[in-house]
C-alpha cells in the first residue's frame, strides 16, 4: 500500500475520470466519512465530474465486531457527515463487505435506496438482478446488488495478474452477465485501478460492456431507472456498475485507522 500511495491521489481519481470519460462511463465510491472529511475537495470533485458518493461507513471497521448500537452509530455518523459536506448519499457498502444478519433492518432506517455490499455473502453472489431483503416477512424497500467476486484485490493481490489479464477475467464476467439481461457490480479500489499501468482496464471494460449493450452507469440512477421501468435505460441489454471504495487518502490513514481501534478497545 505504501508503494501505491506514492501516486497522489487527486491523480489517481484524475486517470479514472480521464478514460471513463471517454467511453462515458460512470463510477461509484463508497467512501469512508472520517477520510472524506479530510479532503472534501476531492469527495466533492467526484461529484462535479458526474460520478457518484456512496457511504462506506464512519471509520474502515468490520461491523461483526462492533454491537448493534456501535453498527448503528458508526453508519449514522457517516451519513451526517456527508450532508454536512453538502454530499447526496443514497447508497452503502460495509467495510470489507462484512454485514450482520441484521443489517438490512438497520440499512431501511437510514433513507438509502441501495446497498452493494450485502450481495457479496454467499447466499447472494451469483444472484443476476436487483433483489431485496426480507425484513419482519415484508419485502426491503432498499435495492440490495449482487456483488461480483471478481475485485482488484483479488486479481491483482492475490492472482498477480497484469493489466491485461484483469481485462480478460473482467471481461469474461462482463460477457456472462450480458447473457442475463440483469446487471454486473464491480469493486475495484481507485488506489489500484486508478494506478497509470491499470486505469485503462476501466475503458477496456467499459468499452466492451456498451458493445454488448451494456448501460454503465452510476447505481442510484440504475436502481431508480429500474424500480421505475423494469427494464434498461434505452432498452440496453444489462446494466454494467462499478465501484471501488476510498478507504483512505494517503498511507498514513492506515496508522489512524489502528489509532482508533486500539481506542474504543
Amino acid at each position: 500500500m505504501m508503494k501505491l500511495h506514492r501516486t497522489p491521489f487527486q491523480t489517481i481519481l484524475h486517470n479514472m475520470f480521464t478514460v471513463l470519460e471517454e467511453v462515458d462511463g460512470r463510477f461509484a465510491f463508497p467512501t469512508i466519512a472520517a477520510v472524506a472529511k479530510m479532503k472534501p475537495d476531492l469527495v466533492k470533485m467526484i461529484v462535479d465530474e458526474g460520478h457518484e458518493v456512496a457511504s462506506h461507513g464512519y471509520n474502515h471497521v468490520r461491523y461483526p465486531t462492533l454491537t448493534s448500537q456501535e453498527r448503528e452509530r458508526d453508519l449514522r455518523l457517516s451519513l451526517q457527515v456527508f450532508k454536512k459536506l453538502g454530499i447526496d448519499v443514497n447508497g452503502f457498502r460495509a467495510p470489507y463487505d462484512n454485514y450482520t444478519d441484521d443489517m438490512p433492518e438497520l440499512i431501511e432506517q437510514t433513507g438509502l435506496i441501495w446497498d452493494g455490499g450485502f450481495g457479496y455473502r454467499a447466499e447472494h453472489r451469483e444472484k443476476t438482478h436487483f433483489f431485496h431483503a426480507d425484513i419482519s416477512e415484508q419485502k426491503s424497500r432498499v435495492t440490495y446488488i449482487p456483488l461480483n467476486i471478481q475485485s482488484d484485490d483479488r486479481l491483482i493481490d492475490t492472482m498477480g495478474l497484469n493489466p491485461q489479464e484483469v481485462t480478460k477475467t473482467l471481461n469474461t464476467e462482463v460477457s456472462n452477465a450480458a447473457k442475463t439481461n440483469g446487471v454486473i457490480m464491480f469493486d475495484l479500489h481507485p488506489i489500484r485501478m486508478g494506478q497509470p499501468e491499470y486505469v485503462g482496464c476501466l475503458r477496456d471494460v467499459t468499452q466492451h460492456a456498451l458493445g454488448l449493450g451494456a448501460w454503465c452507469t452510476t447505481p442510484t440512477e440504475a436502481v431508480k431507472y429500474w424500480e421505475a421501468h423494469r427494464r434498461w435505460k434505452g432498452d440496453s441489454k444489462f446494466c454494467l456498475l462499478l465501484t471501488g471504495d476510498i478507504d483512505n487518502w494517503v498511507f498514513s490513514d492506515y496508522l489512524r485507522r489502528i489509532l482508533w481501534r486500539r481506542r474504543i478497545g
